[in-house]
């Protein structure tokens, strides 16, 4: 497995309360990310600390549940087309599967009245 390299940043960590360049290749929050930045789609692929990338993820993970709400509520409403489509026809079908019956109960009534 390939070494963590020391950090550059002459910040403070927030954990440790030392120089960045110090601590961070020792420290289990420091790792690699790489993606797009959801603020302004800008690549990122650089080794920071997890506390750094948190409001950034956090950010990304918001994104990705609205889209996923917003996917499930258009899939329902698929659902809910297809399904009336699906009754309104069933009702039909029954209609026309009485209209036979209902045609000799008609006939035989009117035929019993003669």
């Amino acid at each position: 497995m390939a070494r963590k390299p020391q950090s550059e940043s002459t910040y403070l960590c927030p954990l440790f309360k030392e120089k960045q360049e110090d601590v961070c290749h020792k420290c289990a929050f420091y790792t690699y990310i790489r993606g797009a930045n959801p603020n302004d789609g800008k690549e990122i692929d650089h080794w920071g600390c997890t506390i750094e990338f948190l409001p950034v993820l956090l950010i990304e993970n918001s994104q990705q549940s609205r889209q996923t709400g917003a996917a499930v509520e258009s899939f329902r409403n698929e659902m809910v087309k297809a399904n009336e489509a699906q009754l309104h026809t069933m009702i039909q079908l029954a209609h026309t599967a009485q209209e036979p019956e209902q045609k000799v109960v008609n006939n035989a009534l009117h035929y019993h009245k003669d």
